[in-house]
């Protein structure tokens, strides 16, 4: 069973780009694929003007590293490391030396507005604030892609418009951000929506211009 099908696909360096559709229409599998977590069965990807799609795993490990930061639903933050701790762990697999680490750690968490939790651990921290560690964590490898997927599925309405926010703050600095939603409201952050179903783009949204 083919999870995609025949998916025809542009995202520009810049843009805040939603994926949205109903659960089960491919949409997670489509941002692992564009996070090269998962490789095309059939096709080319073409990331920054280079098909990563048939590159080998130690390849995409460096790209993921060194292109992308990552965002969950389910925050994954490491429950024996502090926020400071989670944060710069992803520095340390990219060889940054320690001053370097605590220097972008705390930079990132005081980003978020978590400058006074840096030595908290994640289970004393509320979900909201948790979302913000993992956030913090995806920016300080300085990626030029965030990738994240149900950001908000965990959170309340209000804290789910702060982590919206976050994010748009970050696109206005430059950075993509490519975001899976099934939530309408949050695609009015967006340059783009992309409309997933049963694997197949049925259609895109761009600047109020609607194209299938």
């Amino acid at each position: 069973m083919k999870v995609l099908n025949s998916v025809h696909l542009q995202i520009k360096q810049g843009e805040f780009a939603v994926i949205m559709g109903p659960s089960g229409s491919g949409k997670s599998t489509l941002m692992n694929i564009l996070g090269c977590l998962d490789r095309p069965t059939s096709g080319d990807y073409w990331l920054n003007n280079k098909v990563v799609s048939s590159y080998e795993e130690k390849e995409l490990a460096n790209v993921r590293n060194r292109s992308f930061g990552f965002v969950f639903q389910q925050f994954h933050l490491l429950p024996r490391l502090t926020a400071f701790q989670n944060v710069a762990l992803p520095m340390i697999y990219a060889g940054l030396p320690k001053d370097e680490r605590s220097k972008r750690a705390i930079a990132a968490l005081k980003k978020v507005g978590l400058a006074d939790h840096i030595n908290y651990f994640p289970n004393e921290l509320s979900g909201g604030q948790k979302q913000r560690v993992a956030i913090a964590r995806s920016i300080v490898n300085q990626p030029q892609i965030i990738l994240a997927d149900e950001p908000t599925g965990s959170l309340d309405t209000t804290t789910s418009r702060q982590i919206m926010d976050l994010f748009s703050m970050l696109h206005g600095e430059g950075t993509t951000i490519i975001l899976v939603t099934h939530e309408m409201w949050i695609s009015k952050y967006a340059d783009k929506k992309i409309f997933v179903r049963d694997g197949i783009v049925t259609g895109s949204e761009y600047k109020g211009e609607i194209s299938t």
